[in-house]
């Protein structure tokens, strides 16, 4: 049995769909209109091409997903930090802790290790009954709302990730 993370490529555009439809399921369900909720093909396939995915694999399976959209990319985050979303794990592995390892590495081998980043930030749902909860399980703090226009009030929380590095991006960002 082996556990493997990497980046996908166009290549896994079909079997990151089947992942992220039935990781979206309840929020379907939920009637929360998330991007990841709604995706075909061509969705996948843009999201691929402009952003980092990453996935956890167990067993050759993809298990559990995040995606990041860089501060200097095609649809970056409200905050200029890498903004994270699309965060998935497969009905049939939840509750086993894929996501929190998915999280974990993202955060270690990714967001620290090779972009440097300060911090991060992610939006979800207000009305969402358990996802801001577990964000803030996760270390994150509300930091702003918006009205994005998708029938729910966005809720952005951040992570600080260096401390000191994060103070000195918000004094440079500041001015």
């Amino acid at each position: 049995m082996s556990t493997v993370f990497r980046q996908l490529t166009l290549e896994d555009d079909e079997a990151f769909l089947v992942l992220a439809l039935a990781a979206y399921e309840p929020i379907r369900q939920l009637g929360i209109h998330f991007a990841a909720a709604e995706a075909d093909i061509n969705m996948v396939r843009r999201h691929i091409t402009r952003h980092g995915v990453y996935v956890l694999e167990k067993d050759g399976v993809m298990v559990s997903s995040f995606s990041i959209r860089y501060p200097w990319g095609p649809e970056p985050g409200p905050y200029g930090l890498p903004h994270l979303g699309w965060f998935a794990t497969h009905p049939d592995y939840k509750g086993q802790g894929f996501g929190r390892q998915m999280m974990q590495w993202l955060e270690e081998t990714v967001l620290i290790g090779q972009l440097k980043a300060p911090a991060v930030s992610l939006g979800t749902a207000q009305s969402h009954p358990w996802l801001i909860e577990m964000y803030k399980h996760y270390g994150f703090n509300e930091v702003g709302q918006a009205n994005l226009g998708k029938g729910h009030l966005t809720i952005y929380m951040e992570k600080v990730l260096d401390q000191d590095g994060y103070h000195q991006w918000k004094k440079k960002n500041s001015q």
